[in-house]
C-alpha cells in the first residue's frame, strides 16, 4: 500500500482508537492537564506526573519487543507496523495502569476488552481475483487440468500476522495481473497441513515460511519465496508489492502470458458430433 492509502486508513476508528490506547499512559503522565486531573483531583496523589525507573524500564522493553516482533512478521508499511504493535503496546499499557493504580488498571482493562469486541481490524474489501482451494486435492487438480496456465499460489494460515499483512497486497496484485493463463490462488495449510507438507511449507507456530508463494509453470514449481539457500538456510523475504513483483518478474511474466494467450478450444462441427455419436 502507498503512504497515501495508509494515511486514509488511519481515519478508521480501529486505528485511531488503538493508537490512543497505545500511548494512553505516556500521554496521561506527560500531559500536565490530564495528569493533574487524574492523580491530583481524582485520586489525591501528588507528584505523579513523572515516569519512575520501573515505568521507564517497561517502556524501553516494550520498544525492543515491538521492533523485534514487527521485523519478524515482515511489516513493511506504516499500517503493518502499527497493527503488529498494537497488542504489545496495549498489554504494556495495561500493566502500567495497574502498576500506577489498580482502579485505573481495571478501567483500562474494560476498555481493552470492549475495543477488541467492538472494533475488529478492518479487512481488505477491494477487488481481487484469487482462487481459494478448499479441498486437499484442489491445487493438484488445477495444476493438472491445463499446464499452459501459470499459477501463483500463496500457502498461508489465518492466524499468522505476516499472512494477514500480505493478504491485501496479494489481492491487489491478483486484480491487476490476472489473465486466463496467469492465475492467483491461495491454500490454507492450517486447514490442510498435508498440502503444506507436500510442498515443503511448515505450518508450525514457529515457522518462518509463512506466507510462502510458489510460481508453478507447466504444472511444476518454478520460483518460491521465501526459499532455502544451498546450505538449507531460509532466506528471509519481505512481502511488499515491489519485492513480490521483482522476485517473480511479474511484469515480464504478465507480458509473456498476454502475448501468448490460451488457444480457444476447437469448435466441433455438427458432422463431427454426429460421427462421434
Amino acid at each position: 500500500m502507498s503512504f497515501k492509502k495508509d494515511v486514509i486508513l488511519l481515519i478508521k476508528p480501529y486505528y485511531w482508537v488503538n493508537i490512543l490506547m497505545s500511548i494512553s499512559y505516556i500521554l496521561a503522565k506527560r500531559a500536565p492537564m490530564i495528569c493533574n486531573y487524574l492523580w491530583t483531583y481524582l485520586f489525591n496523589q501528588a507528584d505523579q506526573c513523572e515516569l519512575d525507573g520501573r515505568e521507564t524500564e517497561i517502556l524501553f522493553f516494550l520498544l525492543i519487543v515491538v521492533m523485534i516482533r514487527t521485523r519478524k512478521t515482515g511489516s513493511v508499511t506504516m499500517i503493518n507496523y502499527l497493527t503488529s504493535s498494537f497488542t504489545y503496546t496495549k498489554i504494556a499499557n495495561l500493566g502500567l495502569w495497574f502498576y500506577s493504580d489498580i482502579r485505573l488498571g481495571l478501567i483500562y482493562g474494560v476498555l481493552f476488552i470492549l475495543v477488541a469486541l467492538l472494533l475488529p481490524e478492518p479487512t481488505y474489501s477491494g477487488p481481487e481475483n484469487v482462487v481459494y482451494f478448499r479441498t486437499e486435492n484442489g491445487l493438484d487438480e488445477e495444476l493438472e487440468k491445463d499446464k499452459n496456465v501459470n499459477w501463483l499460489v500463496t500457502f498461508y494460515t489465518v492466524w499468522n500476522p505476516a499472512c494477514v499483512n500480505f493478504a491485501p497486497i496479494y489481492s491487489e496484485l491478483s486484480a491487476e495481473y490476472n489473465l486466463p493463463n496467469l492465475k492467483f490462488g491461495k491454500v490454507d495449510i492450517g486447514r490442510f497441513p498435508s498440502v503444506g507438507k507436500k510442498h515443503h511449507v511448515s505450518d508450525s507456530s514457529f515457522s518462518r515460511q509463512l506466507p510462502t508463494v510458489i510460481l508453478f509453470r507447466n504444472g511444476k514449481e518454478s520460483v518460491r519465496r521465501p526459499y532455502a539457500d544451498a546450505k538449507g538456510k531460509l532466506v528471509k523475504f519481505f512481502f511488499s508489492a515491489d519485492n513480490f513483483k521483482a522476485a517473480f518478474d511479474l511484469n515480464n511474466l504478465y507480458k509473456e502470458c498476454k502475448d501468448n494467450p490460451l488457444k480457444a478450444p476447437k469448435a466441433i462441427s455438427a458432422a463431427e458430433k454426429k460421427k462421434k455419436n
